[in-house]
């Protein structure tokens, strides 16, 4: 990041982590003419960096927590600290100001173009026009929006994916030590929604905030979660642990339940892409100004009938054929599009289902987008046959 906020919660110091660390100390929210509290006397420490994800039931009191964060709602009693500061002794509006939040549908400012709705917090913070325009560029580019494109985009010019990618860059736009994100995936399709989360994912090994998430879906919190927090009635903590240990050992039968059937196989979706030997040279890559002539030529020296043709800055767009480049005298436009793309970030299962659309092959791709090799159906059978015989489950696991 190239900016610094106006903040007064700060960062950690320690390398590659810009998040502030969290600790609710017996935080309770009780609402007027109610016999129990939302909230009882919750406590918990949240590290600088890392990725902690409430799930329980709808009612049990998890946004309500992740709310009193920011002060949107007020604790009736307990104590806060962010970044060592008393969050109850800072101005609320300026401290929200301070913490990124994003939710289900985005809730952009629907006459607000893109790029107003990314600056709005920016301008609240006073930054000056240039500082400004110049961060939305950065903002679009960092979560996959081309400036040009969508900045001056209605949000109902976007689709459901691309409108919460906006929400995302207005959350992040001021460079906040702490993202609040309450169910922010829940209403978009299975695939635009895994897309999403690798998404996120990629942005926090770049970024390092503090990311508190909200979610009623165990899978999300297990692909997402550095920490999970297994949520009861009240906001009573069940569990809280890594993803592994949570699959491996449920306190109760309240998290077994969330764990459900199958928790040896969830523990496949731990993997991701990075942690396994991907291909680097498998495919040729050739680029959009390239002459079909010279490709085919390159194709059939090298004993291949596939080129992957990427933009100028190496993003895939697409398969092309040998037999397709025939008579053409430029490559735009030829070829299939290629379909799911998976990052460094994905887990093993979504690398799966993308090599089984794309038929047999994946593209990976890196922090921007770019194409840093492919994956086959091979090599992810193979890591899953070795983890299966690992943790002892049988063929009908």
């Amino acid at each position: 990041m190239t900016t610094s906020p106006t903040t007064d919660v700060t960062a950690s110091d320690s390398p590659g982590v810009s998040g502030a660390e969290i600790r609710l100390d017996r935080v309770t929210k009780r609402y007027p003419n109610t016999a129990a509290p939302a909230v009882e006397e919750f406590t918990m420490t949240i590290p600088a960096g890392k990725v902690v994800v409430f799930v329980g039931p709808s009612g049990c009191g998890k946004t309500t927590t992740m709310r009193m964060i920011n002060r949107m709602v007020e604790p009736t009693s307990g104590t806060i600290t962010i970044g060592g500061r008393d969050a109850l002794h800072i101005d609320p509006d300026q401290l929200r100001r301070t913490i990124g939040y994003a939710i289900q549908q985005a809730g952009l400012f629907p006459h607000y173009t893109v790029a107003q709705n990314i600056s709005v917090v920016p301008g609240l913070l006073k930054w000056d026009k240039k500082r400004i325009a110049a961060r939305v560029e950065e903002m679009m580019d960092l979560v996959g929006l081309d400036p040009g494109t969508f900045a001056n985009r209605l949000p109902r010019q976007l689709s459901g994916g691309q409108q919460q990618r906006v929400g995302v860059a207005r959350a992040l736009a001021a460079d906040p030590p702490v993202l609040l994100m309450d169910e922010p995936f829940g209403a978009v399709d299975p695939i635009t929604r895994g897309n999403l989360q690798d998404e996120l994912m990629r942005l926090q090994s770049e970024l390092g905030k503090t990311i508190v998430f909200v979610t009623h879906d165990f899978d999300e919190a297990v692909k997402l979660g550095d920490k999970i927090a297994v949520l009861g009635d009240r906001s009573t903590i069940q569990q809280y642990d890594t993803p592994d240990a949570i699959l491996a050992n449920p306190a109760n039968d309240t998290v077994a339940g969330f764990v459900g059937a199958g928790a040896s196989l969830k523990q496949l979706t731990l993997m991701r892409v990075r942690d396994v030997e991907y291909s680097t040279d498998e495919v040729m890559v050739v680029t959009e100004d390239e002459h079909p002539a010279t490709v085919a030529d390159r194709l059939t020296k090298a004993g291949r009938t596939y080129a992957l043709v990427v933009d100028d800055r190496h993003r895939p767009l697409r398969w092309v054929h040998v037999r397709e480049l025939a008579g053409r005298s430029s490559l735009l436009q030829v070829g299939k599009p290629v379909g799911d793309a998976i990052s460094t970030q994905s887990t093993l299962q979504d690398a799966l289902e993308a090599i089984l659309t794309e038929g047999g092959r994946a593209v990976v791709t890196g922090s921007r987008g770019e194409v840093v090799g492919t994956i086959d159906i091979t090599t992810v059978t193979d890591v899953i046959a070795g983890v299966r015989e690992e943790h002892g489950v049988g063929e009908a696991g």
